[in-house]
Protein backbone atom coordinates (compact mmCIF):
# COMPACT_ATOMS: atom_id res chain seq x y z
CA UNK A 1 0.00 0.00 0.00
CA UNK A 2 1.07 3.76 -0.91
CA UNK A 3 -0.38 6.52 0.88
CA UNK A 4 -2.41 7.65 -1.74
CA UNK A 5 -4.34 4.40 -1.30
CA UNK A 6 -4.29 4.59 2.50
CA UNK A 7 -5.84 7.96 2.43
CA UNK A 8 -8.52 6.89 -0.47
CA UNK A 9 -9.56 4.80 2.06
CA UNK A 10 -8.89 7.22 5.30
CA UNK A 11 -10.51 10.20 3.99
CA UNK A 12 -11.59 11.71 7.66
CA UNK A 13 -9.32 11.28 10.84
CA UNK A 14 -7.28 12.97 13.31
CA UNK A 15 -3.63 12.93 13.92
CA UNK A 16 -1.68 12.81 16.89
CA UNK A 17 0.85 15.78 16.20
CA UNK A 18 4.46 16.13 18.08
CA UNK A 19 5.88 18.85 15.85
CA UNK A 20 8.48 16.26 14.74
CA UNK A 21 9.84 15.00 11.10
CA UNK A 22 7.21 12.03 11.18
CA UNK A 23 4.12 13.14 12.11
CA UNK A 24 4.95 16.61 9.86
CA UNK A 25 5.05 14.67 7.03
CA UNK A 26 2.16 12.20 8.07
CA UNK A 27 0.30 15.61 7.97
CA UNK A 28 1.36 17.04 4.72
CA UNK A 29 0.67 14.05 2.57
CA UNK A 30 -2.72 13.47 4.12
CA UNK A 31 -3.49 17.03 3.11
CA UNK A 32 -1.57 16.01 -0.06
CA UNK A 33 -4.18 12.93 -0.66
CA UNK A 34 -7.10 14.75 0.20
CA UNK A 35 -7.93 13.43 3.51
CA UNK A 36 -9.84 16.08 6.05
CA UNK A 37 -6.91 15.84 8.78
CA UNK A 38 -7.05 17.71 12.05
CA UNK A 39 -3.78 17.50 14.53
CA UNK A 40 -4.26 17.52 17.81
CA UNK A 41 -0.85 18.38 19.97
CA UNK A 42 -1.13 16.85 23.42
CA UNK A 43 0.81 19.77 26.28
CA UNK A 44 2.45 17.73 28.57
CA UNK A 45 5.71 18.17 31.51
CA UNK A 46 7.43 16.12 29.38
CA UNK A 47 7.27 18.09 26.15
CA UNK A 48 9.76 21.18 25.70
CA UNK A 49 8.41 24.44 24.72
CA UNK A 50 9.80 24.49 21.15
CA UNK A 51 8.25 21.64 20.13
CA UNK A 52 4.76 23.06 20.65
CA UNK A 53 6.21 26.26 18.86
CA UNK A 54 7.52 24.14 15.90
CA UNK A 55 3.76 22.45 15.48
CA UNK A 56 1.85 25.58 15.53
CA UNK A 57 4.26 26.91 13.00
CA UNK A 58 4.29 23.81 10.57
CA UNK A 59 0.36 23.59 11.33
CA UNK A 60 0.00 27.24 10.39
CA UNK A 61 2.13 26.79 7.08
CA UNK A 62 0.18 23.74 5.94
CA UNK A 63 -3.13 25.20 6.64
CA UNK A 64 -4.10 22.48 9.35
CA UNK A 65 -6.37 23.10 12.24
CA UNK A 66 -4.31 21.97 14.82
CA UNK A 67 -6.03 21.72 18.67
CA UNK A 68 -3.68 21.92 21.76
CA UNK A 69 -5.06 19.51 24.49
CA UNK A 70 -2.98 20.49 28.48
CA UNK A 71 -2.36 17.49 30.26
CA UNK A 72 -1.12 16.65 33.47
CA UNK A 73 1.05 13.57 33.21
CA UNK A 74 2.49 13.34 36.28
CA UNK A 75 -0.72 12.80 37.65
CA UNK A 76 -0.79 9.24 36.19
CA UNK A 77 0.84 7.58 38.79
CA UNK A 78 2.99 4.77 36.36
CA UNK A 79 4.28 7.42 34.54
CA UNK A 80 5.68 9.84 37.51
CA UNK A 81 6.94 6.90 39.13
CA UNK A 82 9.35 6.12 36.02
CA UNK A 83 9.33 2.41 36.64
CA UNK A 84 10.63 0.22 33.56
CA UNK A 85 7.11 0.26 31.77
CA UNK A 86 6.88 4.22 32.31
CA UNK A 87 6.38 4.59 28.31
CA UNK A 88 3.66 2.18 27.82
CA UNK A 89 1.43 3.84 30.69
CA UNK A 90 2.62 7.56 29.35
CA UNK A 91 1.69 6.71 25.81
CA UNK A 92 -1.54 4.98 26.81
CA UNK A 93 -2.80 7.75 28.79
CA UNK A 94 -2.05 10.30 26.55
CA UNK A 95 -3.58 8.47 23.31
CA UNK A 96 -6.74 8.04 25.36
CA UNK A 97 -7.06 11.77 26.13
CA UNK A 98 -6.11 12.34 22.40
CA UNK A 99 -9.04 10.15 20.86
CA UNK A 100 -11.26 11.83 23.73
CA UNK A 101 -10.45 15.29 22.17
CA UNK A 102 -10.36 13.69 18.25
CA UNK A 103 -14.19 11.92 19.47
CA UNK A 104 -15.19 15.18 20.98
CA UNK A 105 -14.78 17.18 17.35
CA UNK A 106 -16.25 13.99 15.13
CA UNK A 107 -13.59 12.07 14.15
CA UNK A 108 -12.93 8.44 14.64
CA UNK A 109 -9.86 7.48 13.23
CA UNK A 110 -6.61 8.23 15.27
CA UNK A 111 -3.64 8.19 13.33
CA UNK A 112 -0.08 8.96 14.22
CA UNK A 113 3.34 8.88 12.82
CA UNK A 114 5.53 5.62 13.74
CA UNK A 115 7.59 5.17 10.66
CA UNK A 116 8.78 1.80 9.22
CA UNK A 117 12.30 1.90 10.75
CA UNK A 118 10.66 2.17 14.51
CA UNK A 119 11.28 -1.37 15.95
CA UNK A 120 8.41 -2.50 17.94
CA UNK A 121 10.18 -4.39 19.99
CA UNK A 122 12.28 -1.69 21.62
CA UNK A 123 9.29 0.56 21.90
CA UNK A 124 6.79 -0.56 24.95
CA UNK A 125 4.85 2.94 24.01
CA UNK A 126 3.98 0.32 20.80
CA UNK A 127 1.74 -1.87 22.63
CA UNK A 128 -0.58 0.86 23.73
CA UNK A 129 -0.91 2.32 20.14
CA UNK A 130 -2.04 -1.35 19.12
CA UNK A 131 -4.42 -1.49 22.02
CA UNK A 132 -6.12 1.67 21.18
CA UNK A 133 -6.23 0.54 17.68
CA UNK A 134 -3.95 4.09 16.53
CA UNK A 135 -3.12 3.84 12.70
CA UNK A 136 0.25 4.44 11.86
CA UNK A 137 -0.33 5.17 8.14
CA UNK A 138 3.86 5.61 7.50
CA UNK A 139 4.88 2.32 9.65
CA UNK A 140 1.65 0.28 6.93
CA UNK A 141 2.92 1.83 4.18
CA UNK A 142 6.57 0.69 4.59
CA UNK A 143 7.96 4.33 4.79
CA UNK A 144 11.25 4.46 6.34
CA UNK A 145 12.75 7.35 8.60
CA UNK A 146 15.33 8.17 5.82
CA UNK A 147 12.55 8.09 3.05
CA UNK A 148 9.98 10.49 5.57
CA UNK A 149 13.70 12.85 5.69
CA UNK A 150 13.89 13.18 1.59
CA UNK A 151 10.31 13.49 1.17
CA UNK A 152 9.66 16.08 3.90
CA UNK A 153 12.67 18.21 2.33
CA UNK A 154 11.44 18.18 -1.12
CA UNK A 155 8.39 18.97 -0.06
CA UNK A 156 9.70 21.86 1.65
CA UNK A 157 9.06 20.79 4.94
CA UNK A 158 11.50 22.90 7.48
CA UNK A 159 10.89 19.98 9.76
CA UNK A 160 12.94 17.81 7.39
CA UNK A 161 16.41 17.88 9.27
CA UNK A 162 15.72 18.25 12.48
CA UNK A 163 17.08 15.78 15.18
CA UNK A 164 15.01 13.24 16.40
CA UNK A 165 13.62 14.50 20.19
CA UNK A 166 13.03 11.95 22.67
CA UNK A 167 10.33 13.61 25.58
CA UNK A 168 12.21 14.64 28.53
CA UNK A 169 11.33 12.06 30.52
CA UNK A 170 13.58 10.20 28.99
CA UNK A 171 16.53 12.34 30.91
CA UNK A 172 15.04 10.67 34.23
CA UNK A 173 17.33 7.39 34.75
CA UNK A 174 14.68 4.73 35.09
CA UNK A 175 13.77 4.26 38.91
CA UNK A 176 13.84 7.59 39.59
CA UNK A 177 10.38 9.50 40.37
CA UNK A 178 9.68 12.02 38.03
CA UNK A 179 9.51 15.94 39.27
CA UNK A 180 8.31 18.78 37.57
CA UNK A 181 11.09 20.79 38.76
CA UNK A 182 13.80 18.17 37.51
CA UNK A 183 12.06 18.35 34.10
CA UNK A 184 12.07 21.90 34.17
CA UNK A 185 16.04 22.12 34.94
CA UNK A 186 16.56 19.54 32.13
CA UNK A 187 14.81 21.57 29.76
CA UNK A 188 16.63 25.11 31.15
CA UNK A 189 20.02 23.06 30.44
CA UNK A 190 19.04 21.30 27.14
CA UNK A 191 18.28 25.35 25.86
CA UNK A 192 21.09 26.21 26.81
CA UNK A 193 23.33 23.79 24.91
CA UNK A 194 21.30 24.67 21.89
CA UNK A 195 21.83 28.34 21.99
CA UNK A 196 25.09 27.60 22.54
CA UNK A 197 25.16 25.90 19.01
CA UNK A 198 24.92 21.88 19.79
CA UNK A 199 22.89 19.65 18.08
CA UNK A 200 21.78 15.69 18.68
CA UNK A 201 22.36 16.27 22.42
CA UNK A 202 21.29 15.44 25.59
CA UNK A 203 21.44 16.76 29.33
CA UNK A 204 20.22 14.03 31.48
CA UNK A 205 20.41 13.96 35.12
CA UNK A 206 23.13 12.14 37.41
CA UNK A 207 22.52 12.21 40.98
CA UNK A 208 21.55 15.57 41.12
CA UNK A 209 23.89 16.93 38.71
CA UNK A 210 23.50 16.82 35.06
CA UNK A 211 25.67 14.70 32.46
CA UNK A 212 26.07 15.79 29.25
CA UNK A 213 26.36 13.47 25.64
CA UNK A 214 27.17 15.22 22.38
CA UNK A 215 28.00 13.42 18.96
CA UNK A 216 32.01 12.79 18.44
CA UNK A 217 31.88 15.99 15.69
CA UNK A 218 30.98 17.88 18.47
CA UNK A 219 33.22 17.45 21.32
CA UNK A 220 35.88 19.65 20.26
CA UNK A 221 33.10 22.60 20.67
CA UNK A 222 32.28 21.15 24.19
CA UNK A 223 35.38 22.11 25.22
CA UNK A 224 35.77 24.93 23.78
CA UNK A 225 32.70 26.09 25.17
CA UNK A 226 33.30 24.29 28.82
CA UNK A 227 33.12 27.45 30.98
CA UNK A 228 30.35 28.61 28.95
CA UNK A 229 28.06 26.07 29.48
CA UNK A 230 29.38 25.58 32.97
CA UNK A 231 28.20 28.92 33.91
CA UNK A 232 24.74 28.88 32.59
CA UNK A 233 24.44 25.55 34.00
CA UNK A 234 25.87 25.94 37.25
CA UNK A 235 22.64 27.51 39.03
CA UNK A 236 20.90 24.78 37.44
CA UNK A 237 23.14 21.83 39.01
CA UNK A 238 25.49 21.35 41.61
CA UNK A 239 27.86 19.32 39.62
CA UNK A 240 28.02 19.29 35.22
CA UNK A 241 29.64 16.16 34.29
CA UNK A 242 30.43 15.56 30.31
CA UNK A 243 30.29 12.17 29.28
CA UNK A 244 33.44 11.06 27.04
CA UNK A 245 31.81 8.27 25.62
CA UNK A 246 30.29 9.88 22.24
CA UNK A 247 26.26 10.01 21.90
CA UNK A 248 25.56 7.66 19.15
CA UNK A 249 22.59 9.16 16.93
CA UNK A 250 20.48 6.42 15.43
CA UNK A 251 17.56 8.37 14.27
Amino acid sequence: MVLEEFFSQVQRAAAAFSGGTDSAFLLWAAKRYGCDIHAYYVKTAFQPAFELEDARRLAEELGIPMTVVDMDILSVPEAAENGPDRCYFCKRAIFTRLREAAREDGYTVLLDGTNASDDAGDRPGMRALRELEVRSPLRECGITKAQVRERSREAGLFTWEKPSYACLATRIPTGIPISRSDLVRVECAESVMAEEGFRDFRVRLYGDGARIQVTEEQMPLVMEKRKEICEKLSPLFPAVFLDLAERKVTD
